[in-house]
């Protein structure tokens, strides 16, 4: 059995490589031409959002200490880059003139890390989360519904001993939870049930076998894993994180045949080439895919967050999960593992959890790509398929298993069926074993209902040609 999964570029970025390599021009050719002492109020550039997190990993080490934080301003299309006020006159010229807007805020990032501990140590509660904002200087703390009373108090207590300015708290409406339960993705049997999650993105792994990056928390609730609820394992965990410094796994295809393909399946026969791997900007639209919600979009809010979710194996444990991304961009059960990625091919993080659903709204947090890449050794890569090639002109839409939601893409779940659908028929099912999660409560999310999954209706379907048009709504 073949199968199709993710996109390519010139070249296929290496683990843990973040900045292209011609970023660079983005920055020197700037700052080397303003060394003549003319204006130092150069009017910031515009660009991408992608060439932003680029110069902004540059300004980064050009500002050190000076350097606090920066975002993308999507409606002016501009890098906004904090600075401590301070003797650095000069690397802020040279920011400024290699085309970003500076501002001076108070909070270095120093204190804000040293914040974030202090919440660590003192109220790590479940429920709780807390991320950088460079927008406000701040680190934005959030508690979901279930804290309450002393835990609320010790929040609010630990937050004001931070200092004025500092810190924000705000209350969400949902709770915190992994979103393991739900879609109709990759599926594994475990004692008491089926669990399933979401593909992430297809990879090679460090000795060039085909796998494919999903959530860490998936891939410790189960070994082997099926393109059906009732088919035979395709793939086999090789590396998990979950929780600790990270939610990612690397689930290497049992076939070392399997055709990769380097794309996001975003629904209708439509796909999305991933051409490399990119570190998240504040500020930034990034688009979500995932198996019972389909194709949403938002912005990023916050990076290097830290979630404290209910221990699904200890009812009085947390599990903490650190260096995620924070969006507003919803999800519900069974979008766990899923692609985050840019409109331009950039994959950026892999769904961990969040709160709320596609309804109501809510937060939602991802493992970034690159770090999952730096971690396990992989790369970014095609493993022969382009967007149109048939993996396999005789396999059914489910074995089609498109990046983004796994099996048959981002369209596995009916585009018929409405958001509570997904989560609607778990009947309480755990993230660990999913009981219930029978093909008939997928609400048509079955293989047969994966209409335009197939490889016969991907033809062609390559960001080249502009039927990949994202329209995503959060």
């Amino acid at each position: 059995m073949s199968h199709k999964r993710i996109p390519k570029r010139k070249a296929a970025i290496a683990a843990g490589s973040v900045v292209a390599l011609g970023a660079a021009a983005i920055l020197l050719p700037h700052a080397n031409a303003s060394q003549d002492g003319s204006s130092t109020d150069a009017a910031p550039r515009t660009m991408k959002a992608t060439d932003a997190s680029d110069l902004a990993s540059q300004l980064q080490g050009l500002l050190g200490q000076a350097f606090a934080g920066s975002y993308y301003d999507a409606a002016a299309q501009q890098l906004v880059v904090n600075v401590i006020p301070g003797d650095n006159n000069n690397v802020v010229v040279q920011a400024k003139k290699a085309g970003a807007k500076v501002r001076e805020v108070s909070n270095s990032l120093a204190a804000l890390k040293t914040g974030a501990q202090t919440l660590k140590a003192k109220a790590t509660i479940p429920g709780t989360a807390w991320a950088v904002d460079p927008k406000t200087n701040k680190l934005a703390v959030t508690a979901d519904s279930t804290v309450t009373g002393a835990d609320w108090d010790r929040l609010t207590s630990t937050v004001k001993s931070l200092g004025d300015g500092m810190a924000t708290v705000k209350k969400s409406s949902g709770s915190f939870k992994t979103l393991v339960s739900g879609g109709d993705a990759i599926f594994s049997q475990v004692q008491g049930g089926t669990v399933r999650c979401s593909l992430g993105f297809n990879v090679k792994a460090s000795d060039g076998s085909p796998a494919f990056l999903t959530a860490g928390h998936c891939g410790v609730a189960a070994k082997q894993w099926s393109d059906s609820e009732t088919g035979q394992p395709i793939a086999t965990v090789d590396q998990a994180t979950f929780p600790g410094n990270g939610d990612f796994s690397l689930i290497k295809y049992d076939d070392p045949n399997t055709q990769a393909a380097s794309e996001v399946n975003t629904g209708e026969g439509k796909t999305v080439q991933i051409t490399q791997a990119a570190d998240a900007t504040v500020g930034e639209q990034v688009f979500r895919m995932g198996s019972t919600t389909g194709l949403h979009d938002g912005t990023v809010t916050g990076l290097d967050a830290t979630v404290n979710f209910q221990s699904e194996t200890d009812p009085n444990g947390v599990d903490t999960v650190t260096g995620l991304i924070q969006t507003d961009v919803c999800a519900e059960a069974g979008d766990s593992g899923g692609s985050l990625f840019t409109q331009d091919g950039s994959a950026v993080g892999m769904t961990s959890g969040g709160s709320g659903d596609c309804t109501s709204g809510g937060e939602t947090f991802f493992q970034p790509v690159t770090a999952a890449l730096q971690a396990t050794g992989a790369t970014l890569g095609d493993g022969g398929a382009g967007a149109g090639g048939s993996a396999d002109p005789s396999a059914s839409a489910g074995d089609q298993a498109g990046g983004g939601d796994a099996v048959g893409g981002g369209d596995t779940a009916d585009p018929s069926a409405t958001a509570s659908d997904g989560t609607g028929d778990q009947s309480g099912a755990g993230a660990g074993d999913q009981s219930g999660a029978g093909t008939g409560d997928q609400s048509g999310a079955g293989t047969g209902d994966q209409s335009g999954a197939g490889t016969g209706d991907q033809s062609g379907a390559g960001a080249g040609d502009g039927s990949s048009s994202l329209t995503g709504t959060n």
